[in-house]
């Protein structure tokens, strides 16, 4: 029998450094206001997004429906909280899963690629708001962070405007795979000295161009500037990786993108978002799912143990996401197309109460049954997480902008 939230509550006390330098642990009664989020205690708080994009299913993932007129032909299994049962494609996540907690209800109204992924990371609908990987990185990160506050790992190419008003240095720093972005070394010709003249005259015709411009303009090229600048003295992160990891993540893609992935946040990046591509199943959805989700499953169990035995889940949050789910009705090509009514994400780590279920969908998995929510309850959530109070306005002089959506607050039952 599936548990929700009132009664799955599993025996799981983080110990985290409180805010301000207090040993205490971090409730929804102690968050700061984000003008004092820079003065978060010795451990950084930190956010892994893991991106499942193209919509992966529901019902093949968190949310199974066996033996039912739309639940496909896979079973579901039991996990490391009793009660809780997952699809059998993730079995070594299943092993896992005292560590996260389900939301099961999500309905963002909407079956569009390119406003759910907005919806999912900006926790609006409309306008321009940063993600939330831009606004942890505002709130979060030391002044002296060595490597840019936002990174994310993709095989492709894909751009987006993550700061909005924030500054552009919050903005995510794209890396298209595992590899070293070229030209990260100083041409030998080029001597530090003379480098330094050269950036000099940069910044000084940046300063001429900007006279009556717009601010933002000039500063989105010193962002871009600075943040290769950062990457260029800490080439190391992109040495070979160890036939170890190798052997335990993958060697694909997904589990080179991990390891990177695990290195950055080890050394200080406040968010780290990897993609894994190909969920988009218009047709063919089990046997792709199959596919896709084995490739996922090791590789993130893999990743989460790490993170574990590193100590890093006390101050990590760790986010499984789409953009949405998939129809419940298989159409003629064995696919399930976009829906967005009834879907689901993992979620765990720094200030989330782990082994928890919220909410539920109906026995046909064709609507939410209970405790609805959207993206606008999920980006107040994960930030009261990791002790950024949502509710208050973004520090920008001059301006009253709220950090969440205030016509949502944070699903507080999932809070430590």
């Amino acid at each position: 029998m599936k548990r929700n939230i009132g009664c799955n509550r599993i025996d799981h006390v983080a110990s985290r450094r409180g805010f301000l330098g207090a040993t205490a642990a971090v409730g929804v009664g102690s968050l700061v206001s984000p003008a004092l989020a820079n003065q978060i205690g010795q451990q950084q708080k930190q956010v892994l997004q893991i991106y499942l994009q193209g919509g992966v299913s529901q019902f093949e993932s968190w949310d199974p429906k066996p033996g039912t007129e739309y639940g496909g032909p896979f079973r579901a299994i039991p996990t490391s909280v009793p009660g809780i049962h997952i699809c059998e494609l993730l079995p070594y996540t299943a092993e896992k899963m005292h560590l996260l907690s389900l939301v099961r209800s999500i309905n963002l109204k909407t079956n569009d690629h390119g406003v759910g992924h907005l919806f999912m990371e900006r926790g609006r609908k409309n306008g321009s708001f940063p993600y939330v990987g831009a606004v942890a990185a505002k709130y979060l990160s030391s002044a002296d962070n060595p490597l840019p506050g936002f990174i994310h790992i993709s095989t492709r190419g894909l751009t987006d405007d993550t700061a909005a008003f924030l500054e552009a240095q919050y903005g995510q720093m794209k890396l298209e795979g595992f590899q070293a972005p070229a030209n990260l070394q100083r041409p030998v010709a080029i001597d530090p000295i003379a480098a330094a003249k050269r950036n000099d005259f940069r910044l000084q015709l940046n300063s001429q161009f900007g006279s009556g411009r717009a601010k933002s303009l000039i500063d989105a090229y010193n962002a871009s500037f600075q943040q290769a600048g950062q990457l260029i003295s800490r080439r190391d992160l992109f040495e070979k990786q160890s036939e170890y990891d190798l052997v335990r993540y993958g060697s694909h893609p997904f589990g080179r993108n991990c390891i990177l992935a695990r290195t950055l946040l080890e050394q200080g990046t406040t968010c780290v978002k990897v993609t894994h591509h190909g969920y988009d199943t218009h047709a063919e959805n089990f046997n792709f799912h199959l596919e896709q989700l084995e490739e996922f499953d090791h590789t993130f169990a893999t990743l989460l143990s790490d993170l574990e035995e590193r100590g890093m889940l006390e101050h990590t949050l760790v986010i499984i996401f789409s953009e949405f789910g998939r129809t419940p009705k298989v159409n003629h090509r064995y696919g399930r197309d976009h829906w967005g009514a009834s879907c689901s994400i993992a979620v765990g780590g720094c200030g989330i109460q782990a082994g928890a279920v919220i909410g539920s969908t109906n026995a046909a998995g064709t609507e939410v049954a209970d405790r609805e929510v959207d993206a606008r309850h999920l980006f107040h959530t994960y930030l009261q997480a990791l002790g950024i109070d949502s509710t208050q306005n973004h520090d920008i002089a001059g301006k009253t902008i709220p950090i969440g959506d205030p016509t949502a607050s944070a699903i507080k039952e999932l809070l430590v």
